[in-house]
Parts: C-alpha cells; structure tokens; sequence
C-alpha cells in the first residue's frame, strides 16, 4: 500500500476516534462504568480488581514494544525518547499500581475490563503508528524540525509537554497513595472522602494528574495522535469525576460544602 494510502486511512481512523470519544463523553453522565465504587452486577461477571487492571493495562504497555520492534526507525533518538516517556505511564499503571491496591473483595465486570482492553490496543496503534511509522511516511516537521532531528529534545513545545507529563505523572502518583492508604486494611471495603495535596481543591485529583500526563504528551510529541489520546482521556475521566463528586456529595456533604471542592479542574469544575 502507498504511503498516500495510508496516510490518509490514519487521518480517518483518528477522526473516528475523535467521533466516538464525543460520544463517549456524553454517555459516561449517563452511565456508571462498573468498577471501583461504582462496580454493580448489572455490568456482568466480575473479576478480582487487581487481576483486572493489570490485564486490562498490560496490552498497550506490550503492544508500544511491539510496534516499536517492527520499526525500521526504532533507534531514532526522539522517537525513542517519547517511547521511553509514553511506556514510564504504563510500567507503572501495569506492572506496578494493579498490585499495590488494597481490598481482597474488590472487583471489576469483565465487559468494562474488555472495553479498556480494546481500547488501549486502538491507542497503541493511534501512538506508535504515529511515532514511528507515519511520521515518517509524512516526513513530518513542526517549527522547523523533524523527528529525527535531536534538536527536538530541547525546543519549547517538547521541554514545556515534558514538564507538564512529569507534574501530572507525580499528582497522579500521589494522588492513587493517598486513596490507596484510606482503608486500613484488606479486608476494609468501605469509601472514604480523600483529604491532603490537590484534594483540598478537587475530588479526582487522581484524574487531575492523568490529564495532566497526556496534555503534556500531545503538546511534546506535537501529534493529531497525542491530542486525540488527550480528548479520550478528557471524555472518560470528566464524566467519572462527576459520578465521584456526585457520590461524594451525598455521603460527606457537610465536609464537601466546607472546603468548596471542585471535582477535577481546581476552583472550575
């Protein structure tokens, strides 16, 4: 297939996804994914929560290796370098978050696990096709440079998408060992409001960070691909901000009406 082919079936396949993650949007403030507080049998069969995650997590941690090792621009320094960037998110939410949460008995339905298997498998293809493949069928150049041009590694838009990735990276690591310490033990089942560092301002500071993460990705990486990760993110992580904020407010309302919590934008929304 011609490079104009398939250039043009990416710029299709990543407006379809922007398409489906409009959709997304506004059906998550309608529906409650069923995991985490909002686990409910009407979701289907259910799994052990941890088992879950580290299977639902783990495809596009391996699949950016793959895509990676079947590049012929595999040891291109700056397409390496958002490789190395984009799988430190992943090491971390597979191989390491899944198994440090607490709750023997927490749960997740198979169906929404499957959905996050699906759609993390799309995402590897939408960001390592682009890193590695279609950036160069393009001969792709933002503000002057290429992506094998190492020059990269320190314009603007890759210093200030890197610093913002590691900030949102650090709150959302410190956001999940604040939730994580909530219960006092395995057997412990019960929510808790989370208190300290950004959830004096918002009740998903845990989302904050993520956001944070992958706005700093699309702005360093400089991509249609990064930016629609970001609005995937934006679409699935606001609406379940507010369910948590909603549930919040019914289980600890006179703390909530105290500190003016907002549910993921500090002092916005």
């Amino acid at each position: 297939m011609s490079s104009e082919f398939l250039t043009s079936a990416f710029s299709i396949y990543l407006w379809v996804m922007i398409g489906v993650a409009i959709i997304v949007f506004f059906a998550l403030y309608h529906i409650k994914a069923g995991y985490g507080m909002f686990v409910s049998d009407k979701w289907g069969k259910t799994i052990n929560n941890k088992v879950a995650w580290f299977l639902m997590e783990f495809p596009i941690f391996l699949a950016m290796i793959i895509i990676w090792l079947l590049s012929p621009h595999r040891f291109d320094i700056v397409p390496m370098v958002f490789l190395l960037i984009f799988e430190i998110h992943y090491f971390q939410r597979s191989i390491i978050f899944p198994w440090l949460m607490k709750g023997k008995t927490s749960r997740m339905s198979l169906s929404v696990m499957f959905c996050g298997i699906v759609f993390n498998i799309l995402n590897a293809m939408m960001q390592g096709y682009w890193i590695f493949f279609e950036s160069y069928n393009q001969d792709y150049h933002a503000f002057g440079l290429s992506y094998t041009d190492i020059a990269w590694l320190w314009s603007p838009w890759f210093i200030i998408g890197t610093i913002l990735f590691f900030i949102g990276f650090y709150v959302n690591l410190r956001s999940d060992y604040i939730i994580r310490h909530l219960r006092k033990s395995d057997e412990d089942t019960k929510h808790y409001l989370p208190e300290g560092f950004m959830f004096e301002y918002v009740t998903s500071a845990n989302y904050l960070g993520e956001l944070t993460e992958w706005l700093g990705f699309a702005i360093l990486t400089w991509s249609m691909s990064g930016l629609v990760f970001f609005i995937w993110t934006f679409a699935n992580l606001v609406p379940r901000a507010d369910a948590i904020y909603k549930r919040y407010r019914t289980e600890f309302a006179e703390i909530m009406d105290r500190k003016k919590l907002k549910r993921v934008f500090p002092f916005i929304y």
